[in-house]
């Protein structure tokens, strides 16, 4: 019997079901350790609403593009979609700790969550310490529920197997990423290649590639398969992570949850930055460079916007998207991939790329 057809809607009510259901499992193993564990399992919750869902959607589709899913495996596939998500999770906060972010999704950040809990309760001992160690140990906690959730999906152990075995790889890739993205923001200087690489292995590989791959595993896919599930899903991760830091410098508060300039504010050393200061003028390159990183109001915000613009590299980021987005789409002709898949795979590019500035 075969499942019924996809519907995003019900997909994200579904998924969202499994992780409350997982957390409420967890609640109740933790509860022995008292009010404490009730806060990290709180902020658990927290940090798993909301969200685009796209790693655990592309994990479905990965599936999808080599095999229908049975009704019968509904339940244990969408577990193993949701240990992408608990990955995301875990990577936002570490993330947020080390940009020194102090919003997500328009919220105070874990980090900032627990330094304001211990302030306010008058605890001793230093309060920002304190959040960044609760949200080390969050980040931890959600990255073993992440292996979790997929090991014990429910599906047949073989293909389990193999997805673990993708999705270790898939860890080691967005770990040594970060760290990449770390070193490159201490050292103040990348250019368009590293800031690709850096893209690349942060997020266009964990965020779609990857998922992409560990649901093809899932379903049986052969080494070919998964080949050509590349073709398709590294060059859309990149376009996805080109998009992300459009939003990061022209995104609208409202839409992001974030304030207006953030990676800006942040010091990141995007591709769009990378672009910025190899084509501005040396004025505008030598303002841009020394002002990342730095606490910038409303009027510089918009200066630095303008700059970018003017140097072309943000239609330049905007052209890039659109080729890798092409060769993308390209890439499900593959004959190993399925036919019927393809309409919710150019949906999915669409969903991943076209997000409003």
């Amino acid at each position: 019997m075969t499942a019924p057809a996809f519907d995003d809607a019900t997909f994200r009510a579904d998924l969202q079901g499994v992780i409350d259901t997982f957390l409420a499992a967890q609640a109740e193993r933790l509860a022995p350790l008292g009010d404490d564990a009730a806060a990290l399992l709180a902020e658990a919750r927290t940090a798993l609403r909301g969200g685009k869902r796209l790693r655990a959607a592309f994990c479905w589709w990965g599936y999808s593009a080599i095999a229908e899913p049975a009704a019968s495996d509904r339940a244990a596939l969408l577990r193993a979609c949701a240990a992408l998500e608990f990955l995301q999770a875990s990577a936002l906060v570490h993330d947020d700790l080390m940009d020194a972010s102090d919003t997500r999704r328009g919220r105070p950040a874990t980090h900032k969550a627990f330094e304001a809990s211990h302030q306010a309760d008058g605890w001793t001992g230093d309060p920002v310490q304190y959040g960044a160690a609760a949200a080390i140990l969050l980040g931890d906690l959600l990255l073993t529920w992440a292996d979790e959730l997929l090991r014990r999906c429910g599906l047949e152990w073989e293909r389990v197997r193999a997805a673990l075995d993708l999705f270790d790889l898939c860890r080691s890739e967005v770990v040594a990423g970060q760290f990449l993205d770390v070193s490159v923001q201490a050292r103040a200087k990348a250019d368009v290649a590293t800031a690709m690489t850096v893209l690349r292995y942060k997020s266009a590989k964990y965020s779609v590639e990857r998922p992409l791959h560990i649901g093809a595993a899932l379903a049986g896919a052969s080494a070919e398969q998964i080949s050509a599930l590349t073709g398709y899903g590294l060059p859309l991760g990149e376009a996805f992570q080109l998009r992300d830091d459009q939003l990061g410098v022209f995104g609208d508060p409202e839409v992001t949850g974030k304030p207006a300039g953030d990676d800006l504010v942040e010091g990141k050393r995007t591709v769009l930055v990378a672009m910025t200061l190899d084509a501005a003028a040396p004025a505008d390159a030598e303002l841009l460079d020394r002002s990342l990183g730095r606490d910038l109001d409303v009027t510089e915000v918009e200066q630095l916007r303008a700059l970018i613009r003017n140097s072309g590299a943000e239609q330049q980021v905007e052209e890039l998207i659109d080729e890798l987005t092409a060769q993308s789409l390209a890439a499900l002709a593959d004959p190993g991939l399925r036919r019927e898949a393809t309409p919710g795979l150019k949906a999915m590019a669409e969903a991943a790329t076209r997000r409003v500035v």
